[in-house]
Protein backbone atom coordinates (compact mmCIF):
# COMPACT_ATOMS: atom_id res chain seq x y z
CA UNK A 1 0.00 0.00 0.00
CA UNK A 2 2.07 3.18 -1.10
CA UNK A 3 2.11 6.04 1.19
CA UNK A 4 3.46 9.93 0.70
CA UNK A 5 3.47 12.26 4.35
CA UNK A 6 2.77 15.74 2.82
CA UNK A 7 2.26 18.49 5.12
CA UNK A 8 2.71 16.00 7.43
CA UNK A 9 0.22 13.75 7.19
CA UNK A 10 0.20 10.60 5.58
CA UNK A 11 -1.54 10.16 2.24
CA UNK A 12 -2.44 6.70 0.53
CA UNK A 13 -2.57 6.84 -3.30
CA UNK A 14 -2.61 4.46 -6.33
CA UNK A 15 -0.68 4.51 -9.32
CA UNK A 16 -1.40 2.89 -12.98
CA UNK A 17 -0.70 2.98 -16.16
CA UNK A 18 2.68 4.53 -17.57
CA UNK A 19 3.58 7.98 -19.10
CA UNK A 20 2.70 11.75 -18.21
CA UNK A 21 2.20 11.91 -14.67
CA UNK A 22 -1.93 12.55 -13.99
CA UNK A 23 -2.90 13.55 -10.71
CA UNK A 24 -6.53 12.26 -10.31
CA UNK A 25 -8.35 14.44 -7.06
CA UNK A 26 -11.55 13.16 -5.52
CA UNK A 27 -14.92 13.87 -4.56
CA UNK A 28 -16.80 14.85 -1.73
CA UNK A 29 -16.93 11.32 0.97
CA UNK A 30 -14.90 9.39 -2.18
CA UNK A 31 -11.65 7.39 -1.91
CA UNK A 32 -8.94 7.28 -5.18
CA UNK A 33 -11.53 4.58 -6.27
CA UNK A 34 -13.94 6.41 -7.46
CA UNK A 35 -12.11 6.82 -10.36
CA UNK A 36 -12.16 3.41 -11.36
CA UNK A 37 -14.07 3.91 -14.53
CA UNK A 38 -11.91 6.53 -15.82
CA UNK A 39 -8.40 4.98 -15.27
CA UNK A 40 -8.98 2.07 -17.05
CA UNK A 41 -9.18 4.27 -20.64
CA UNK A 42 -6.14 6.86 -19.11
CA UNK A 43 -3.42 4.57 -18.00
CA UNK A 44 -3.33 3.58 -21.57
CA UNK A 45 -1.80 6.56 -22.18
CA UNK A 46 -1.22 8.62 -18.78
CA UNK A 47 0.23 7.15 -15.68
CA UNK A 48 -2.36 7.70 -12.91
CA UNK A 49 -2.02 8.83 -9.54
CA UNK A 50 -5.11 8.41 -7.46
CA UNK A 51 -4.82 10.29 -4.17
CA UNK A 52 -6.84 9.81 -0.99
CA UNK A 53 -7.64 13.13 0.73
CA UNK A 54 -6.76 13.59 4.50
CA UNK A 55 -9.85 11.99 6.28
CA UNK A 56 -10.91 9.33 3.51
CA UNK A 57 -9.80 6.28 1.98
CA UNK A 58 -6.39 4.85 3.93
CA UNK A 59 -4.98 8.49 4.58
CA UNK A 60 -4.32 9.80 7.61
CA UNK A 61 -7.45 12.67 9.30
CA UNK A 62 -7.26 16.16 10.11
CA UNK A 63 -8.68 16.98 13.95
CA UNK A 64 -8.73 20.90 12.85
CA UNK A 65 -10.79 22.50 9.96
CA UNK A 66 -9.11 22.83 6.91
CA UNK A 67 -9.88 24.57 3.53
CA UNK A 68 -9.88 23.42 -0.26
CA UNK A 69 -6.95 25.75 -0.52
CA UNK A 70 -5.23 23.41 2.37
CA UNK A 71 -6.08 20.41 0.36
CA UNK A 72 -4.37 21.95 -2.28
CA UNK A 73 -1.53 22.65 -0.93
CA UNK A 74 -1.63 18.78 0.19
CA UNK A 75 -1.53 17.97 -3.23
CA UNK A 76 1.40 19.84 -4.30
CA UNK A 77 3.31 18.87 -1.01
CA UNK A 78 2.04 14.80 -2.34
CA UNK A 79 3.50 15.67 -5.26
CA UNK A 80 7.00 17.22 -4.15
CA UNK A 81 7.38 14.01 -2.12
CA UNK A 82 6.60 11.72 -5.04
CA UNK A 83 9.15 13.85 -7.53
CA UNK A 84 6.57 14.63 -9.24
CA UNK A 85 7.46 18.25 -11.18
CA UNK A 86 4.55 18.61 -13.48
CA UNK A 87 1.27 16.35 -13.72
CA UNK A 88 -1.90 17.03 -15.73
CA UNK A 89 -5.17 17.26 -13.14
CA UNK A 90 -8.26 16.33 -12.86
CA UNK A 91 -11.12 16.94 -10.03
CA UNK A 92 -14.76 16.66 -10.05
CA UNK A 93 -17.00 18.53 -7.69
CA UNK A 94 -14.60 18.92 -4.61
CA UNK A 95 -11.75 17.46 -7.02
CA UNK A 96 -12.09 20.01 -8.73
CA UNK A 97 -12.20 22.99 -5.84
CA UNK A 98 -8.70 21.39 -5.04
CA UNK A 99 -7.46 21.21 -8.30
CA UNK A 100 -8.39 25.20 -8.85
CA UNK A 101 -6.54 25.84 -6.37
CA UNK A 102 -3.94 24.03 -7.28
CA UNK A 103 -3.09 25.17 -10.39
CA UNK A 104 -3.77 28.84 -9.30
CA UNK A 105 -1.07 28.45 -6.82
CA UNK A 106 1.54 25.89 -8.31
CA UNK A 107 1.40 26.89 -11.66
CA UNK A 108 4.51 25.49 -12.63
CA UNK A 109 3.02 22.06 -11.72
CA UNK A 110 -0.24 22.28 -13.77
CA UNK A 111 0.79 21.34 -17.18
CA UNK A 112 -2.98 20.97 -18.06
CA UNK A 113 -6.42 20.96 -15.66
CA UNK A 114 -9.77 19.43 -15.87
CA UNK A 115 -12.45 20.57 -13.47
CA UNK A 116 -15.59 19.03 -13.97
CA UNK A 117 -18.88 19.78 -11.84
CA UNK A 118 -16.83 22.54 -10.19
CA UNK A 119 -17.54 25.69 -8.68
CA UNK A 120 -15.96 29.43 -8.06
CA UNK A 121 -17.32 29.71 -4.70
CA UNK A 122 -20.21 28.55 -2.51
CA UNK A 123 -23.86 29.97 -2.97
CA UNK A 124 -26.70 29.62 -0.44
CA UNK A 125 -28.27 26.75 -2.37
CA UNK A 126 -25.26 24.60 -2.17
CA UNK A 127 -24.53 25.28 1.56
CA UNK A 128 -28.19 24.29 1.82
CA UNK A 129 -28.04 20.87 0.49
CA UNK A 130 -24.40 19.96 2.38
CA UNK A 131 -25.70 20.97 5.12
CA UNK A 132 -28.53 18.47 4.64
CA UNK A 133 -25.88 15.84 4.00
CA UNK A 134 -24.42 16.68 7.57
CA UNK A 135 -27.56 16.02 8.70
CA UNK A 136 -28.21 13.53 7.58
CA UNK A 137 -25.01 11.57 8.22
CA UNK A 138 -25.15 12.38 11.59
CA UNK A 139 -28.59 11.37 11.65
CA UNK A 140 -27.65 7.85 10.66
CA UNK A 141 -24.25 7.89 11.72
CA UNK A 142 -22.85 6.24 8.82
CA UNK A 143 -21.54 8.54 5.56
CA UNK A 144 -21.96 5.59 3.40
CA UNK A 145 -25.22 5.48 4.01
CA UNK A 146 -25.88 9.06 3.85
CA UNK A 147 -23.76 9.01 0.71
CA UNK A 148 -26.54 6.29 -0.95
CA UNK A 149 -29.47 7.83 0.17
CA UNK A 150 -28.45 11.52 0.27
CA UNK A 151 -25.90 12.52 -2.30
CA UNK A 152 -27.19 9.92 -4.98
CA UNK A 153 -30.03 11.52 -5.79
CA UNK A 154 -28.35 14.77 -6.76
CA UNK A 155 -25.79 12.85 -8.86
CA UNK A 156 -27.60 10.91 -10.74
CA UNK A 157 -31.05 11.70 -12.82
CA UNK A 158 -34.63 9.96 -12.42
CA UNK A 159 -34.11 8.89 -16.02
CA UNK A 160 -30.60 6.77 -15.18
CA UNK A 161 -32.67 5.42 -11.40
CA UNK A 162 -35.66 4.24 -13.65
CA UNK A 163 -33.69 2.70 -16.48
CA UNK A 164 -30.79 1.00 -14.93
CA UNK A 165 -32.09 0.19 -10.90
CA UNK A 166 -29.31 -2.97 -10.74
CA UNK A 167 -26.48 -0.20 -11.67
CA UNK A 168 -27.60 2.15 -8.85
CA UNK A 169 -27.43 -0.67 -6.82
CA UNK A 170 -24.29 -1.60 -8.24
CA UNK A 171 -22.50 1.40 -7.18
CA UNK A 172 -24.12 1.73 -3.72
CA UNK A 173 -22.33 -1.60 -3.32
CA UNK A 174 -18.80 0.27 -3.99
CA UNK A 175 -19.39 2.67 -1.92
CA UNK A 176 -20.54 0.07 1.09
CA UNK A 177 -17.10 -1.89 -0.33
CA UNK A 178 -14.92 1.43 0.08
CA UNK A 179 -12.71 2.32 3.66
CA UNK A 180 -15.06 3.72 6.11
CA UNK A 181 -15.00 7.83 6.30
CA UNK A 182 -15.67 8.42 10.22
CA UNK A 183 -18.75 11.12 10.55
CA UNK A 184 -16.12 13.49 12.02
CA UNK A 185 -13.71 13.75 8.85
CA UNK A 186 -16.59 14.20 6.94
CA UNK A 187 -18.06 16.99 9.06
CA UNK A 188 -14.43 18.64 8.79
CA UNK A 189 -14.70 17.69 4.54
CA UNK A 190 -17.99 19.10 3.90
CA UNK A 191 -17.20 22.45 5.70
CA UNK A 192 -14.23 23.01 3.66
CA UNK A 193 -16.77 22.23 0.21
CA UNK A 194 -19.15 24.84 2.51
CA UNK A 195 -16.13 27.52 2.50
CA UNK A 196 -14.83 27.16 -0.98
CA UNK A 197 -14.57 30.93 -2.23
CA UNK A 198 -11.52 30.37 -5.26
CA UNK A 199 -12.93 33.41 -6.88
CA UNK A 200 -9.85 35.78 -6.14
CA UNK A 201 -7.46 33.21 -7.22
CA UNK A 202 -8.75 32.12 -10.45
CA UNK A 203 -7.35 34.67 -12.57
CA UNK A 204 -4.10 33.23 -11.64
CA UNK A 205 -4.66 29.85 -13.27
CA UNK A 206 -2.60 29.47 -17.04
CA UNK A 207 -2.86 25.97 -17.41
CA UNK A 208 -5.07 25.00 -20.54
CA UNK A 209 -8.57 23.43 -18.52
CA UNK A 210 -11.86 22.02 -19.53
CA UNK A 211 -14.74 22.78 -17.53
CA UNK A 212 -17.61 20.46 -18.06
CA UNK A 213 -21.22 20.53 -16.02
CA UNK A 214 -23.89 17.96 -16.19
CA UNK A 215 -26.98 19.70 -17.93
CA UNK A 216 -29.41 18.34 -15.15
CA UNK A 217 -26.91 19.00 -12.39
CA UNK A 218 -28.46 21.58 -9.31
CA UNK A 219 -25.76 21.16 -6.91
CA UNK A 220 -23.01 22.66 -9.27
CA UNK A 221 -25.45 23.80 -12.22
CA UNK A 222 -24.09 25.30 -15.21
CA UNK A 223 -24.79 28.77 -12.86
CA UNK A 224 -20.97 28.62 -12.40
CA UNK A 225 -20.56 28.17 -15.87
CA UNK A 226 -20.15 31.57 -16.81
CA UNK A 227 -18.30 32.49 -13.63
CA UNK A 228 -15.19 29.79 -14.30
CA UNK A 229 -15.22 30.24 -18.00
CA UNK A 230 -14.61 34.08 -17.28
CA UNK A 231 -12.37 34.40 -14.99
CA UNK A 232 -9.85 31.63 -16.20
CA UNK A 233 -8.57 32.65 -19.93
CA UNK A 234 -7.39 29.79 -21.03
CA UNK A 235 -10.47 27.28 -20.42
CA UNK A 236 -12.77 25.50 -22.62
CA UNK A 237 -16.42 24.33 -21.69
CA UNK A 238 -18.55 21.35 -22.64
CA UNK A 239 -21.93 20.28 -21.32
CA UNK A 240 -22.81 16.67 -20.63
CA UNK A 241 -26.99 16.39 -22.30
CA UNK A 242 -27.53 13.77 -20.37
CA UNK A 243 -25.90 13.93 -16.92
CA UNK A 244 -26.36 15.25 -13.82
CA UNK A 245 -23.75 15.71 -10.95
CA UNK A 246 -21.80 12.78 -11.82
CA UNK A 247 -21.02 12.17 -15.66
CA UNK A 248 -18.57 10.04 -14.33
CA UNK A 249 -20.59 7.26 -13.89
CA UNK A 250 -23.95 8.57 -15.99
CA UNK A 251 -22.36 8.50 -19.14
CA UNK A 252 -18.79 6.87 -18.89
CA UNK A 253 -17.97 6.78 -22.71
CA UNK A 254 -19.15 10.24 -23.02
CA UNK A 255 -16.95 11.13 -20.42
CA UNK A 256 -14.14 9.47 -20.95
CA UNK A 257 -14.01 9.99 -24.53
CA UNK A 258 -14.33 14.13 -24.10
CA UNK A 259 -11.95 14.50 -20.97
CA UNK A 260 -8.93 11.90 -22.33
CA UNK A 261 -9.23 13.65 -26.09
CA UNK A 262 -8.70 16.89 -23.98
CA UNK A 263 -5.82 15.12 -21.89
CA UNK A 264 -3.97 14.05 -24.92
CA UNK A 265 -4.51 16.75 -27.05
CA UNK A 266 -2.72 18.79 -24.60
CA UNK A 267 0.36 16.06 -23.28
CA UNK A 268 3.49 15.83 -25.17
Amino acid sequence: MPNVTANGITHHYEQQGAGEPLILIPYLAADNACYAFQVADYAKHFACISLDLRGTGESASSEEPYSTEDLADDVAAAMAALKIKRAHVIGLSLGAAVGMWLAAKHRDRVVSLSLHSGWDRSDPFLKTVVQGWQVMAGGLSDVAGMVIQGIFPWCFTPELYAAKPEYIESLADFVRGRPRQTLEAFILQSGAVMEHDATAALSSITAPTQITFGRHDLVTSTRFAQPLTQAIPTSELHVFADCSHAPIYENVAAFNEVSLAFLKRHAG
